[in-house]
């Protein structure tokens, strides 16, 4: 935000997670939410995801790559439409591997192109996402976050409780946060949308979560199964 009394910078959370505030301009944030857009449209659009036990997340969710369900991946939308999971497009994962050797540095950054998946969340004013780890991959490549529209309470604790100790930490629109190493099994989750807090000339209303995984599978690989949500 410009003329900020206290402007933001890069800050190590815990070690290996990195929060960098404003790494996509305007520009680059309004290309990827047109992406999200037509990502979210049917066949294996945008889905409320339901649970186990039978209940749903508040924040819906579209998949590329591979589609997410709890607790694993497949390749169609076992719990939507039973469509085939829209394909990953290689510039996002150009944009993990550049994600994370802005925020970790480059020994960090994966070999190749090998981010091959995106989950993105839409978060209206009222949606929450529980404490959790991403554990549902066969790799620990650093997973790289990226925020458009809302701002949120972002809340990263430890890799051993899904209570304390954790931090809040505010996430704006254009923020990266990348978190890899001994943080990549840490719990985290939003608490908490500031609903309406969304740059105006981005025209969104809510918020929308880009996650970048790599899967460490084969391509040709069938299942992934895991024991958390994404």
């Amino acid at each position: 935000m410009d003329g900020e009394l206290f402007p933001r910078s890069r800050t190590e959370v815990a070690p290996g997670a990195v929060h960098v505030p404003d790494w996509l301009d305007a520009r680059a944030q309004r290309t990827l939410l047109d992406a999200c857009r037509a990502w979210a449209r049917p066949p294996a659009g945008l889905r409320t995801v339901r649970t186990p036990g039978g209940g749903t997340m508040s924040a819906r969710q579209v998949c590329l790559g591979w589609h997410w369900y709890p607790y694993g991946y497949a390749r169609t939308v076992v719990d939507g439409d039973g469509a085939p999971v829209k394909p990953f497009p290689a510039g996002l994962g150009e944009l993990g591997r550049r994600a994370v050797t802005d925020a970790l540095g480059t020994d960090a950054a994966p070999a190749g192109s090998a981010y091959d998946i995106a989950l993105i969340n839409f978060y209206d004013g009222d949606a929450r996402m529980g404490m959790h780890r991403d554990s549902d991959e066969d790799s620990d490549a650093p997973v790289v976050s990226l925020s458009l529209g809302d701002t949120c309470v972002f809340r990263f604790g430890n890799p051993r409780t899904r209570t304390r100790p954790y931090t809040d930490v505010e996430l704006r629109s254009g923020d990266l946060f990348v978190f890899g190493g001994p943080s990549r099994s840490a719990y985290h989750g939003v608490p908490r949308v500031h609903a309406g807090t969304a740059p105006p000339e981005l025209g969104l209303t809510g918020r929308l979560n880009i996650t970048l995984r790599v899967s460490g599978r084969s391509p040709d690989a069938v299942t992934i199964m895991g024991d958390s949500p994404s």
